[in-house]
């Protein structure tokens, strides 16, 4: 793997960059202005912008305390990992049982002068670095299956990623391979972008993005659910991501009762 310290003259500064302004949602540090620039416009346009993605992170949260905790999964493969804003999916495992195994995976240069800090998880688990693009399905499962056992379950994150993904670029034969390789008992939890709920707002923000060189899909209901075929679902299935399981909710804050654009849900494979 490339070392972080010879990204540096890769990463540009100047353009903002989808994994800083999502950082810059989350009230992060590892971000510029011209981050913060681009997520104030997109919160002029959609002011639900923030809270979305402060509710996609909790998400992620609560999806990976379900599964540890209700399913006794100890292996994570998450791909579009993203900036390590804290606390990220290694902490939040590894706090419930120790020798949890994580395997993080990104294309993204940005992502890789940060890999540093998704490494440092507790003795006794293992988390690991993939730089790697999610169209690269092979190359993810060969990697992965160095660091963790693909012969027992493995919880497969793909958070905010599958909206970078369109149709026509194979975003449903990707997942499908990466959870085809995968021992039963293994789950797939997933969040993607919806224009359902606010249509305006996302259409506006889509705009947004793609002025910045930039794709993003807005999938309905049964579309996000397309994701899931075959697998068996968690309650309450497909939901808005605020709405899944917020019993599992810790240090969460009120984002009050407007609509979160994203769709999340957690499957089982049999």
């Amino acid at each position: 793997m490339t070392g972080p310290e010879s990204t540096v003259d890769r990463i540009d500064t100047g353009r903002p960059h989808p994994a800083r302004v999502y950082d810059w949602y989350l009230g992060g540090k590892d971000n510029y202005p011209v981050d913060e620039e681009l997520g104030r416009h997109i919160m002029s346009l959609d002011p639900g912008a923030e809270r979305a993605a402060r509710s996609n992170r909790w998400f992620m949260q609560r999806a990976t305390r379900h599964v540890v905790g209700a399913a006794g999964i100890r292996q994570f493969l998450d791909i579009g990992t993203g900036i390590p804003t804290e606390p990220n999916l290694h902490q939040i495992a590894q706090r419930t049982t120790a020798d949890a195994r994580v395997v993080y995976v990104d294309n993204d240069p940005i992502v890789l002068a940060h890999a540093g800090a998704l490494l440092r998880g507790t003795p006794q688990g293992v988390t690991e670095y993939i730089q790697a693009d999610v169209r690269e399905p092979e190359k993810i499962l060969a990697e992965a299956g160095r660091v963790l056992d693909l012969d027992r379950p493995v919880a497969l994150s793909l958070i905010a990623l599958m909206h970078f993904i369109t149709d026509e670029s194979g975003a449903y034969e990707l997942v499908e391979t990466l959870v085809e390789a995968l021992a039963p008992g293994s789950c797939l939890a997933l969040s993607a972008m919806t224009a359902d709920f606010e249509p305006e707002n996302v259409r506006r923000g889509i705009e947004t993005y793609a002025k910045g060189g930039m794709t993003l899909v807005g999938r309905s209901h049964a579309e996000v659910g397309r994701f899931f075929e075959g697998l068996d679902l968690v309650e309450p299935g497909v939901v808005s991501v605020k709405d899944w399981h917020p019993e599992l909710a810790e240090d969460e804050t009120s984002i009050g009762d407007a609509p979160v654009s994203l769709y999340g849900g957690v499957g089982f494979k049999a």
